[in-house]
């Protein structure tokens, strides 16, 4: 697997001043740690480096050659997301949870034309429920988690940081967007929603890879 100009940068820093944490190699590189989430994740699958807890990164330079270890490494998260589901804000409580079970997932995407304004989980909607609550007047907008809260993930990523996230932040799912930026002076983000990424795709992806169906 051939390394970015970036991952060669990061790899000549830790070879030369390991131990060094995540956010002094991106100090060094003048970016957030944030930014350098995909690269460390790759470099450390393909066997490149090593973290330990509390000290940082070490250089080790052994390039893994597992098959299996360099097919994952490669795969990108457009190749193994699922569809996502989206509803309205204005949605009742009710009608969520309908679809919900109709669906069979866990997490709905809210959404307007297909941009990402929320999320809503099955906690959310059962906390709601056990509230004593009207559901059918309640919308769901209400009771989601706002987009400005939320983690995604993009098209281009790489599988192993997706997973990485998923396992992280302790979810099941992340929305799968198309990043657009308004060109006025706001500069506003708005993600477009192209589908979703779950523990089940991950392991879905493993078990190919173990059999040998993603090369």
């Amino acid at each position: 697997m051939l390394l970015s100009e970036r991952q060669e940068k990061i790899l000549e820093i830790i070879q030369h001043h390991s131990p060094i944490t995540g956010h002094c190699i991106a100090g060094r590189l003048h970016v957030t740690r944030a930014a350098l989430r995909s690269d460390l994740a790759i470099l450390t699958m393909l066997g490149l480096v090593d973290a330990r807890p509390k000290l940082g990164y070490f250089f080790t330079g052994n390039q893994a050659q597992d098959p299996v270890v360099k097919a994952l490494s490669e795969i990108t998260v457009s190749s193994c997301l699922s569809q996502s589901v989206v509803v309205g804000a204005d949605m009742s409580i009710y009608d969520a949870i309908i679809t919900l079970f109709t669906e069979d997932v866990g997490t709905i995407f809210v959404g307007d034309n297909n941009v990402l304004c929320g999320v809503v989980s099955r906690k959310d909607l059962l906390k709601t429920a056990m509230g004593g609550n009207d559901l059918h007047a309640i919308p769901v907008r209400l009771v989601m988690t706002p987009v400005s809260k939320m983690l995604y993930s993009t098209p281009e990523e790489k599988a192993v940081v997706a997973a990485q996230r998923l396992l992280e932040y302790e979810i099941d799912c992340l929305p799968v967007v198309h990043i657009h930026t308004a060109e006025d002076d706001t500069q506003k983000k708005e993600l477009q929603i192209v589908g979703r990424i779950s523990k089940t795709n991950i392991a879905r992806v493993f078990v190919e890879c173990g059999m040998g169906r993603r090369t």
